[in-house]
C-alpha cells in the first residue's frame, strides 16, 4: 500500500518527540513535515541530538504540515487544538490529538476542569474518544481522534472488566497513581527540577487533578450509570512509566475466580494488555518503552476489596504509542504496526 504521509504539530514537546521516534519505523507511514512554534526553521536534530543524521526534518508552521500530510498528530496544550482540528476538517485530514481538547463529552466538565470553553464546539460532533481496548469500532470511520490520556488509559484498562461484569461496587473507588517525569511536559517547573525530584516522592493535586473527568466519564460509560472517584496522583522520580493501584469493593458473592475469569476473558485477544499470574506484580519497569499494558490482581477479603494494580509506558501506551495504536486501526492496518517492541529491560 501507499504509505500514509504523515505529520506531527508539536514535534518537539516529549509526546511529540516520541512520535516521530516510533513513526520512522513504521512499515507504512512516512513522517513527511513536522511543526514547532518555538523552533520553527530550526533542524529537529538541534533540539534533540538523537535524531542527528536519522530525522533530519525542519521544523515548519502546523499549516504546512496540514498541506502536506494526510494525518496529523497534535501534540499540543489544551485549548489549541480546536482551530487545528477546524483546518483539518475542511482540508479532509485525519486529526489525532493527544491534549485534552477531544476528550471530553460534556463541554462542562471541560470548562469546569480546565478554565476555557470550546472554541469551536461544531466540532467535538466528529470526534471519538479513543481507547483501542473500549472503542475500536467507533474509531474506525473518526474524523477526529481524542487520544486518551496517560492515567484514564492506565485506570480504564484496570477497571473495565470489573465494572462490564457488574463485579464491583461502583462506589468508594480509590485511584492512586504514580508517574514518572515526563508526564509533566518538557517545559520546567519548581517541582520536576532535578534537585526537588531526585529522592523525592510525594502526591499533588490530590483530588483534584485535570484527568479526573475524564476518568469518571469512562467508567460512567463502562458501568452505564455515574461514577465518581478519589484520585490521588504522585510524581515518582523516573522518567518514564504510571503505575496505578484501584480499590475497589467486590459486589456481595463475587468469588476471586470470577474476577480472573473476567480479566482473562475481556483481554484474551487483546494485544497490548498482559495479566500478571496471580501472586506476581505488574512493574513499570516491564513494560518500559513500549506499548504495553501489564496488569495483576490481588485480593483483601477479609474486606470484601479487589486491588488493581496497571502499568504503562505514559510516553508510549498513554500517549505516542496508543495515539499510532489508533492511526493503525483508522487506516485498517493490524493494531501493532509498527510498535510491537518488547518493553526494555534495562
Amino acid at each position: 500500500m501507499e504509505k500514509i504521509k504523515v505529520g506531527i504539530v508539536g514535534a518537539t514537546g516529549y509526546a511529540g518527540a516520541e512520535l516521530v521516534r516510533l513513526l520512522l519505523t513504521h512499515p507504512y507511514a512516512e513522517i513527511t513535515a513536522v511543526s514547532s512554534v518555538t523552533y520553527e526553521g530550526k533542524k529537529l536534530s538541534e533540539v534533540y541530538p538523537n535524531f542527528k543524521e536519522i530525522a533530519e526534518y525542519t521544523l515548519e508552521n502546523s499549516d504546512t504540515v496540514i498541506k502536506k500530510c494526510d494525518v496529523i498528530f497534535a501534540s499540543l496544550p489544551h485549548g489549541l487544538s480546536e482551530p487545528l482540528a477546524e483546518k483539518c476538517i475542511e482540508a479532509g485530514k485525519l486529526l489525532i490529538d493527544l491534549g485534552a481538547d477531544f476528550r471530553m463529552y460534556d463541554e462542562k466538565a471541560y470548562s469546569d476542569w480546565y478554565k476555557r470553553e470550546y472554541s469551536h464546539p461544531n466540532l467535538h460532533k466528529y470526534a471519538v474518544y479513543a481507547l483501542p481496548e473500549l472503542y475500536r469500532e467507533k474509531i474506525k470511520t473518526a474524523k477526529i481522534i481524542g487520544n486518551p490520556g496517560c492515567y484514564p488509559t492506565s485506570v480504564a484498562l484496570a477497571v473495565f472488566p470489573l465494572l462490564k461484569n457488574r463485579l464491583a461496587k461502583t462506589e468508594g473507588i480509590i485511584i492512586d497513581s504514580k508517574s514518572g517525569v515526563t508526564g509533566s511536559g518538557r517545559g520546567l517547573t519548581q517541582g520536576t527540577h532535578y534537585p526537588d525530584t531526585n529522592e523525592a516522592f510525594s502526591a499533588y493535586k490530590a483530588g483534584e487533578h485535570r484527568h479526573t473527568p475524564e476518568i469518571e466519564q469512562t467508567l460512567s460509560d463502562i458501568a452505564g450509570k455515574p461514577v465518581t472517584v478519589t484520585f490521588v496522583p504522585h510524581l515518582l522520580p523516573v522518567n518514564r512509566g504510571i503505575e496505578s493501584t484501584v480499590y475497589m469493593t467486590l459486589n456481595d458473592g463475587v468469588t476471586k475466580e470470577q474476577v480472573v475469569e473476567a480479566f482473562k476473558t475481556a483481554y484474551e485477544n487483546e494485544q497490548f494488555v498482559r495479566l500478571e499470574t496471580l501472586g506476581n506484580y505488574a512493574n513499570i519497569k516491564n513494560v518500559r518503552m513500549s506499548n504495553y499494558c501489564d496488569i495483576s490482581l490481588h485480593f483483601d477479603m477479609r474486606n470484601n476489596h479487589v486491588i488493581v494494580s496497571s502499568v504503562i509506558d505514559n510516553m508510549v501506551k498513554g500517549a505516542a504509542g496508543q495515539a499510532i495504536q489508533n492511526m493503525n486501526i483508522r487506516f485498517g492496518l493490524p493494531e501493532e504496526t509498527g510498535i510491537l517492541m518488547p518493553p526494555q529491560q534495562f
